[in-house]
């Protein structure tokens, strides 16, 4: 079912395509304006524990589109708090 994977590839992919704005207005444009820390938080515990599923259940798309979303949900907050704190 190399297929489905792909699909779920293709999902992650596009989910974390998504996120891509936020980091570039934080890390670029060093803007952190209206970004809750807290909240994105909350997103990367929930991320991680998707990829714990992911790996549990041996999902190459759930581990990879997790993986790469983490990435992203921790620059966003770990940027943010840097702006929001200096």
């Amino acid at each position: 079912m190399v297929w489905i994977e792909g699909i779920g590839l293709m999902a992650g992919f596009l989910g974390i395509l998504g996120w891509y704005p936020q980091v570039r207005r934080i890390w670029v444009d060093k803007r952190a304006d209206g970004v809750s820390v807290p909240t994105f938080t909350l997103i990367a515990i929930s991320l991680m524990l998707w990829l714990i599923y992911g790996i549990l259940m041996n999902a190459i798309s759930i581990i990879v589109a997790n993986i790469a979303a983490l990435v992203m949900i921790l620059l966003i907050a770990f940027g943010a708090w840097r702006i929001q704190s200096a």
